[in-house]
């Protein structure tokens, strides 16, 4: 049986134009290379990440807020437990390369 090393995405709640995920996950894990068709918008509730794009690495930390452009490839790096919202258009998806 393969063991999950990456964070857990669940759909909190879908309205008629956005939608809410939670991102939840352990320190070392990762979230592979992936984009959004729409634009994306993280608030980090607990814990720090690294997100790495293809312009520079941004440390994401508690109460701070990032913008992910639509179609921008990146990854994820829990670095402590970590607990994040994800709001994005209700239409926009996770692709993963």
């Amino acid at each position: 049986m393969e063991t999950m090393n990456r964070p857990e995405l669940q759909v909190l709640v879908k309205g008629k134009t956005y939608k809410v995920l939670e991102v939840v996950g352990l320190p070392g894990m990762v979230m592979p290379h992936h984009h959004s068709t729409g634009e994306a918008v993280v608030m980090v509730n607990k814990g720090e990440a690294l997100l790495k794009m293809c312009d520079g690495e941004h440390k994401l930390g508690k109460d701070s807020v990032f913008i992910i452009p639509a179609q921008k490839e990146h990854t994820l790096t829990v670095l402590k437990e970590f607990k994040a919202v994800v709001t994005m258009a209700v239409n926009a998806e996770i692709q993963f390369i």
